[in-house]
């Protein structure tokens, strides 16, 4: 058994090394090719191309300014794909690049199973799209309860695997007291997310400190690239003792130790939420991204766990609401009130538990064992 498999992102690697792992688990014979990170490398081995810092760009004129990598990256994947016709191509979130995978497979004849794993979020920016994908694809696996009703009613066969961070926060849970006045600060994974994220962060650290002494800030960096960067720009804002604040691969540690954080848009802060960290989502892209989403986008949250609940629990602070004075003073609000906090921490936990009870990988794959075998 030959299956292709493609995800864009540092969440996409994670997630597809996974499914890897289980589908392995039950055919170890399964031969895997694709596009991904070092996590589907160690998983799948030579057969999979490490793209993923090229590939997780973040805005309409980042993704613009590469245009013709893409171009040239999807002509390759596609002639890749019907030269050695694998059985099946497992598209594992990465919306741009892999429905268009999808659909030119199609056009150009491809007859194996298209799978999707990890939903695009087209409930939230392009519904017409559904029906696009209800005649491309075969199966979509989703990781939140409510879009396999949402896919259903397209026709496309839709599962609910359970969302893996379930697994995740049973494996790296820690019975720690969170420590009073302790800010974690998550400005994101992706450099351009920590140029604008980190800048505003730092001012609000200044300012949180100014009200409130006793607080120690504590920042999470994706990786030691990131935190380098990060200490340069405490440096040139003036704040050196910043530069001990950056931390470098203990996220999931800073969210159980912190009282509260900030946390960048994205998949971090569902992870929070599992962690059971109260925090405040904090988002600023490039003005012009801004304009086009806003127009396409049709939810009024960004947040996935306001999208679960369908009501305000996370505060968000977006664009032109986010200031150093505005989140410091979501920051300062969640350190000395007490009751919001606990009342936050109660409210993701009822969310989280829509989740699923574990083995979302596994259930992932017996899906695509179901639908290959």
């Amino acid at each position: 058994m030959h299956l292709h498999i493609i995800a864009g992102e540092v969440s996409g690697d994670t997630h597809a090394s996974g499914l890897i792992r289980e589908l392995l688990v039950l055919d170890p014979t399964v031969r895997f090719t694709g596009l991904g990170g070092p996590r589907m490398k160690h998983a799948a081995g030579q057969g999979i191309t490490d793209w993923v810092e090229t590939a997780g760009v973040v805005g309409l004129w980042e993704v613009l300014k590469m245009y013709s990598y893409f171009k040239a990256r999807l002509e390759m994947t596609l002639s890749q794909i019907m030269s050695e016709r694998p059985a099946a191509v497992i598209l594992v979130d990465y919306p741009g690049f892999n429905l268009r995978v999808a659909k030119k497979l199609r056009a150009r004849g491809y007859m194996g199973k298209l799978l999707y794993y990890i939903s695009p979020q087209v409930w939230a920016w392009k519904k017409g799209r559904v029906k696009t994908m209800a005649k491309t694809l075969d199966l979509m696996i989703c990781i939140f309860p409510f879009e396999k009703e949402f896919y259903e009613k397209s026709g496309l066969r839709t599962e609910f695997s359970g969302h893996p961070m379930v697994d995740r926060v049973v494996e790296l849970k820690r019975d720690w007291p969170r420590e009073r006045w302790l800010v974690g600060f998550f400005p994101g994974s992706r450099l351009n997310e920590i140029k604008r994220l980190f800048p505003v962060m730092l001012k609000a650290a200044y300012a949180i400190r100014l009200q409130l002494p006793q607080v120690r800030i504590c920042v999470s960096a994706a990786n030691e690239t990131l935190a380098n960067e990060m200490r340069h720009m405490a440096g040139a804002a003036g704040m050196p003792e910043a530069k001990g604040w950056v931390e470098t691969g203990t996220v999931y540690d800073l969210m159980q130790r912190s009282q509260v954080g900030a946390v960048a848009s994205g998949t971090a802060t569902l992870e929070a939420a599992c962690f059971g960290l109260p925090y405040v989502l904090v988002y600023r892209v490039n003005a012009i991204t801004f304009a086009v989403a806003k127009m396409v986008v049709k939810i009024k949250k960004i947040g996935i766990v306001n999208v679960l609940a369908k009501r305000d629990v996370v505060p968000e602070l977006v664009q032109g609401d986010l200031t150093s004075d505005s989140l410091a003073a979501e920051m300062v609000s969640l350190l000395t009130d007490d009751q919001r906090r606990h009342a936050l921490e109660a409210d993701m936990a009822s969310v989280v538990a829509t989740l699923g009870e574990g083995g979302a990988y596994r259930r992932a794959a017996e899906e695509v064992r179901r639908a290959l075998w």
